[in-house]
């Protein structure tokens, strides 16, 4: 899939597409249907399969507060749209230059003179441009006027239950794995790369890979019994989810500490799947007291695991 980073880096080898819009975050079943049918009419059409999507996600930019958490970085979106069958990835970044665009000015300028737009699939609940004053049906109107066709995304959901980035994000709130799996379609998973921390669960006995959260929030908080795949090898283990309060922790990282295992992963990619929640994230007054909280949720995971 060829990443076009940037409205500025597209030439005129971009023109013509069937194109979507939006955040695409999970590339859950609701998602997938919407990019089958974009793929299925490029294929009709003869035209390149094309996602725009926004760094930072709009409501990032506008309230970084209220934003919900990813469900997965930007690196985990492309691979995933990728194997979608989508052959062309546009992030535009989104700054206030690009936020005060009129909604007519996007149009003409992005959709109609850089991109060629022939066939437009987006939410019927659209909105876009300066004030958010563009509209699905100003995308219509737009479309009769420059010879391009809209379409809005329910023409290819095929479920009667509504299945939304929201609705993952609830399920992983209460540890409902089960329910985010059948909605994104795979297990949920987080991705990264095993880095140096403090060495903090060494020092009491339990050794964890650390893994940085390179995102304004994480979806998940706590301490949970997880599958770990790291350096081509499957390990079952217990991981902290959050700030780590009690070591004055910054960032948003994982902890997990792998059971059955020995030797050095540091740099390696790590993928850690989520299996059941254990507890919440706690401040304790001691390394002491963690350590024997740790000793009772190992032996949780142990029990879950086998």
């Amino acid at each position: 899939m060829e990443l076009i980073r940037g409205l500025h880096t597209t030439t005129p080898e971009h023109r013509h597409c069937v194109l979507t819009i939006g955040n695409f975050d999970g590339v859950h079943l609701g998602h997938q249907a919407v990019l089958q049918g974009v793929r299925a009419r490029a294929e009709e059409l003869q035209l390149p399969a094309a996602v725009m999507t926004f760094e930072p996600q709009p409501l990032e930019f506008f309230s970084p507060q209220k934003a919900p958490a990813r469900l997965t970085t930007w690196r985990d979106k492309y691979h995933l749209l990728e194997a979608q069958g989508m052959q062309r990835l546009l992030c535009v970044q989104f700054n206030q230059r690009f936020a005060s665009l009129h909604a007519d000015d996007f149009i003409q300028q992005v959709l109609v003179d850089k991109l060629g737009v022939k066939l437009l699939v987006v939410g019927d609940d659209f909105r876009f441009g300066n004030n958010r004053e563009g509209d699905f049906s100003l995308l219509q109107a737009a479309g009769e006027q420059h010879n391009f066709a809209v379409v809005d995304t329910a023409s290819y959901r095929q479920s009667d239950t509504r299945v939304s980035s929201t609705a993952i994000r609830e399920a992983l709130a209460v540890g409902d794995f089960a329910k985010a799996t059948q909605m994104l379609g795979r297990p949920y998973q987080l991705h990264g790369r095993v880095s140096h921390g403090e060495k903090k669960g060494r020092s009491i006995g339990f050794p964890t890979a650390n893994m940085p959260l390179k995102r304004l929030k994480s979806p998940l908080q706590g301490v949970f019994v997880v599958r770990v795949e790291v350096a081509g090898k499957s390990y079952p283990g217990v991981a902290n989810i959050g700030r780590r309060p009690t070591v004055n922790g910054r960032g948003v990282q994982i902890e997990a500490h792998l059971f059955n295992f020995s030797g050095d992963i540091y740099g390696e990619r790590m993928s850690v799947t989520p299996l059941h929640k254990i507890r919440d994230e706690v401040k304790f007054s001691s390394l002491q007291e963690l350590k024997q909280q740790i000793q009772q949720d190992v032996l949780q995971a142990q029990a879950f695991t086998y």
